[in-house]
């Protein structure tokens, strides 16, 4: 097989990530659990030209099934372990690593994909961000319940803070069926499908839930 050429590289997807658009774009991914990881190297694939992931954990043996890491990265912090697959799949990706907890003075990029597993931490990015960025995507699972929310135009930033209720009132599932690898890639995937319309400058939808089990799609209108 010959090597593909720079230029060819992303032509497959040309007309869905228009390169022109994509290269204004700087991706922060706060969360690099399972749904966070998985966006990270979906971007990374993609082309994003920056690439910020910011988290405080380390990996541990229960991240190998759920998340995705590699047996090699235990013990390493969650952002550097990611960091070097994004490197090895797309070598040009400018990668900001960050393992600590976000903090509302931190730089981010234009784009922000919030991948954290408390509301209440979803409450505080969002007061921090929303105003900062163009596009705002959190990516939320319980076993195999998914749902996307989606912030980019007045309608839904209207619409996102009404899904922010009280930590009290969460769902608490049993913790050995909370997240899965594939429930996981499914979610970034609906995440990368909402950038990408961002992209085309096409409507996005503002708020999607996958039951996976029912085999059921809700999209939502604000």
């Amino acid at each position: 097989m010959s090597k593909v050429q720079p230029n060819e590289r992303f032509s497959r997807q040309r007309d869905i990530v228009p390169p022109e658009r994509i290269a204004d774009c700087k991706a922060t991914v706060i969360g690099v659990g399972s749904i966070g990881r998985q966006v990270a190297l979906q971007l990374s694939a993609m082309g994003i030209p920056w690439l910020q992931l910011i988290d405080h954990d380390k990996v541990e043996w229960s991240n190998l099934s759920s998340q995705g890491y590699l047996e090699g990265d235990m013990g390493k912090s969650k952002v550097n372990a990611t960091l070097e697959l994004c490197w090895r799949i797309n070598a040009t990706t400018q990668i900001n690593a960050v393992p600590e907890r976000f903090r509302r003075s931190m730089e981010i990029g234009n784009i922000v994909f919030c991948c954290v597993d408390r509301i209440d931490v979803r409450r505080l990015i969002w007061e921090a961000v929303k105003d900062r960025v163009n596009l705002f995507c959190d990516g939320r699972m319980s076993a195999e319940v998914v749902r996307i929310l989606t912030a980019c135009d007045f309608e839904s930033r209207k619409h996102y803070p009404t899904t922010l209720f009280n930590s009290d009132e969460a769902f608490v599932g049993p913790c050995t069926a909370k997240t899965t690898i594939y429930c996981a890639n499914i979610a970034a995937g609906f995440m990368l499908a909402q950038f990408t319309r961002y992209l085309r400058l096409l409507p996005v939808d503002p708020d999607i839930q996958v039951n996976l089990l029912a085999s059921e799609i809700n999209v939502g209108e604000c």
